[in-house]
């Protein structure tokens, strides 16, 4: 079940990202200090109250040099289409104006769920004006303050009451897997290899794949869903046409899938969005397994795969622990590998570790290098626990959370992945003061 979808929609200059920004970061998530982790600007996600859901900023889509009028009329039609809820953002400053009219016309024609925020009210004496907002025909206009933070919770009260409720899947043991990367790396080739069979266009013109796929099969009793999503392309060039629509739709899928497939190009190398790409994946904590294709097209040495990988290992420090897989769409070199190792990594993607176990790790890792001390406070570690799976996420109880420096996580996490099998997932610490 995938994650369901808020869009925020209304004319330039309402305050749609200054909200879109606080609600990302105000959820409870970890934060990686780690280079080359990024997240697009128009895609993000959220979190209240236990309820997660991806959020689309239409103000961060630019569609060429398409008119005010029609560019706003495309924005809305992202969110009519792509949205499980959209958020109706007006100025409470400004009043209704005939752009807002235009805008809740379009919105008129979806039966999604509309809900009116009137931002920029900073005070409780000007929440009367939002009384005239009741005539755009939403219902009850609540009033935000974007500056402020003012209003966020009653309005995303209001907004997750409209979630679906989620059911579980019909089959729980079938792997759903994402082929993601740049255009013209060579995705719906490797689902063509893959499967034996043509069920996918294949063409070297960069963007073909304008939709995400989902292909089933099966191996050795086990059953996968692939998915083969359009290539995300650098933002500028992304909202033209029918392409306008590729990106949000390979988050999508992203959000959906167990395990990520980040394929690159043997012959054009490591690129700048090779990485960001493989950022979203990870920020979104999935298993993640990356695929050089095409690798039957470069001339090799003995030490050529040996330099490839070394350069991934420097490009994407935040993916240590992903597999890397070499292969060939074209000949099909170890592409028999890809089902096992996909399956590997989704059993380590739901691993759990009992306490015990894991406390014996962390003794000896203690034990090995002791805890930090920062300004005279030495960082005391009392017990850690796994308390979900898909990521694997453990809350380590310690004196004071401030005392608990990254680097000193990160050696945590290497000293559990040195005695336990997490290749292809990562690891999720968190630290808490014992109570």
């Amino acid at each position: 079940m995938g994650l369901p979808t808020v869009a925020i929609v209304g004319r330039p200059n309402v305050g749609k990202s200054t909200i879109f920004n606080r609600i990302a970061g105000e959820r409870i998530s970890i934060v990686e200090d780690t280079p080359g982790v990024t997240r697009d600007r128009i895609y993000s996600h959220g979190e209240w109250l236990g309820h997660e859901f991806s959020m689309i900023d239409t103000g961060g889509i630019e569609i060429g040099d398409q008119p005010f009028v029609k560019q706003i009329t495309a924005q809305a039609e992202i969110a009519i289409e792509e949205a499980d809820v959209i958020i109706f953002m007006v100025n409470g400053k400004e009043g209704i104006t005939n752009a807002d009219d235009n805008i809740a016309r379009i919105l008129y024609r979806t039966n999604k769920p509309i809900v009116l925020a009137v931002n920029k009210v900073d005070n409780f004496e000007s929440r009367s004006s939002i009384y005239d907002f009741y005539s755009l025909g939403f219902g009850d206009p609540y009033p935000i303050s974007g500056a402020h933070g003012l209003g966020l919770g009653d309005l995303l009260d209001e907004v997750i009451k409209h979630f679906k409720e989620e059911t579980e899947e019909e089959n729980d043991d079938k792997i759903r897997f994402s082929l993601i990367g740049r255009p013209n790396v060579g995705k719906s080739s490797l689902v063509n290899a893959i499967l034996g069979e043509e069920r996918v266009i294949v063409s070297n013109v960069a963007g073909t794949t304008r939709d995400a796929i989902n292909t089933e099969f099966e191996q050795d009793g086990q059953e996968f869903t692939m998915v083969d999503t359009a290539g995300l392309r650098k933002r500028g060039k992304v909202y033209e046409n029918t392409e306008r629509y590729s990106v949000l739709r390979a988050m999508k899928a992203i959000d959906n899938s167990d395990v990520a497939l980040i394929v690159l190009n043997a012959e054009e190398g490591i690129r700048e969005q090779d990485k960001r790409i493989a950022g979203y994946a990870h920020e979104g904590g999935k298993g993640i397994i990356i695929i050089v294709n095409k690798w039957d097209t470069l001339k090799k040495t003995s030490k050529t795969q040996q330099e490839f990988e070394a350069g991934i290992r420097s490009q994407f420090q935040y993916l240590s622990y992903a597999p890397i897989l070499f292969v060939s769409a074209l000949t099909k070199q170890r592409l028999n590998q890809i089902p096992e190792l996909i399956k590997r990594v989704y059993d380590n993607h739901a691993k759990r570790i009992s306490s015990s176990m894991l406390n014996d790790v962390l003794m000896d890792a203690i034990a090995m290098t002791p805890t930090p001390s920062i300004n005279g406070r030495k960082l005391r570690i009392y017990y850690a626990t796994q308390v979900k799976s898909e990521p694997p996420t453990l809350v380590i109880f310690v004196n004071d959370e401030d005392l608990m420096h990254f680097s000193y996580r990160r050696y945590i996490e290497n000293q559990i992945r040195e005695h336990f099998d997490f290749s292809g997932t990562p690891i999720k610490i968190i630290s808490r003061k014992r109570k």
